[in-house]
């Protein structure tokens, strides 16, 4: 029996992802990794091969056409023969020393029978470049080491979402509630990290730095320049969010609220490229999204009202715009994202 499966989808990551491997073998043979060869043209598919071989019970290799980061995650959790499902991106890495502590934490849920659907810890962004690390934790607003459900929630602030960097969720809730993300599409993390929300009843935040995500190679997906250049992926994955659940349903009023908020986010970021584009197309998309909200989830739209960035985001004029601009940098410099 596994504990933990880690899916790490690769393409083309010859040259970095034997880090995001070696950081993880230390949790030994309770551990599986599946290396999801996302149909690379380099030397990915035979370093995975060599890991495979040196380590037959905890690495496993998949190759596949090219389908994009959801379907090499979708395959991994397809595959995954572990208790709890992870992913690490190929370029990431996690701590060894947190490593240990979170397997000592799914260890003790399985052998006490302990349904706990999420696990919560730490990331921290390395801007390796720099020489710079910014941790998001989560104490200001989860119970810290105990189990506990959405009414126990606290405020997050505008850096406290809920990444794919930080949690981990139980295998079978994922294929439960039909997780299954579409192919050919960056950004698919915030389905990921948002779709099973509604069908998490047990949480555990354990007050470790465990994912280090690194940021700042040019070609990387959250890179500025590349993310206006896939502004429409941006918007597409904005509204299957949308789309998703009638938040107006879910019962529970601090997961309802904390879903508006990541909402609130995900139309911010869409916002703010479009306008930083600037063209007339681009401010054309910025009020159909907006529009795209209000007719599929018109509850959702007038909550928005409740938050000061959803209002600032639907402003139409020059000078709202140069106000959201100056925000996001402000943003930017204070939070280390980008």
């Amino acid at each position: 029996m596994k504990i933990l499966t880690v899916g790490i989808p690769c393409y083309n990551s010859a040259e970095y992802m034997s880090k995001a491997i070696e950081s993880l073998l230390p949790a030994g043979e309770d551990i599986e990794i599946i290396v999801v060869n996302d149909g690379s043209k380099d030397d990915t598919q035979k370093i995975g091969e060599e890991y495979a071989k040196k380590y037959p019970n905890i690495v496993r290799v998949i190759e596949q056409e090219n389908g994009g980061h959801g379907e090499a995650v979708n395959t991994g959790l397809r595959n995954a023969k572990g208790i709890y499902y992870k992913v690490v991106d190929s370029d990431d890495w996690v701590d060894e020393d947190a490593l240990h502590k979170i397997m000592d934490k799914l260890r003790e849920f399985v052998q006490n029978q302990e349904k706990v659907d999420m696990l919560i810890s730490n990331y921290v962004y390395e801007r390796v470049h720099l020489g710079k690390q910014k941790v998001i934790d989560y104490r200001s607003c989860l119970p810290v080491d105990k189990i506990f459900d959405w009414s126990e929630i606290g405020h997050f602030s505008a850096s406290q979402n809920i990444l794919m960097h930080s949690v981990i969720y139980r295998t079978n809730l994922l294929r439960e509630c039909n997780l299954k993300l579409p192919k050919h599409t960056f950004y698919v993390d915030n389905i990921f990290v948002y779709q099973p929300l509604p069908h998490v009843q047990k949480m555990y935040y354990l007050d470790v730095d465990f994912y280090r995500y690194f940021i700042g190679r040019e070609d990387q997906s959250v890179n500025e320049t590349v993310m206006m250049g896939r502004i429409d992926q941006q918007i597409k994955i904005t509204k299957i969010m949308i789309e998703s659940h009638d938040l107006h349903k879910i019962s529970c009023k601090k997961l309802r609220q904390y879903m508006i908020k990541y909402l609130v986010m995900m139309m911010t970021v869409s916002s703010v490229f479009l306008i930083k584009i600037n063209t007339e197309e681009s401010l054309a998309k910025k009020e159909e999204l907006w529009a795209y909200l209000k007719k599929n989830n018109k509850w959702v739209y007038h909550q928005m009202n409740h938050y000061f960035l959803g209002v600032l985001m639907k402003m139409k004029s020059w000078a709202g715009r140069k106000v959201i601009i100056l925000g996001y940098t402000i943003s930017q410099k204070v939070y280390g994202f980008n």
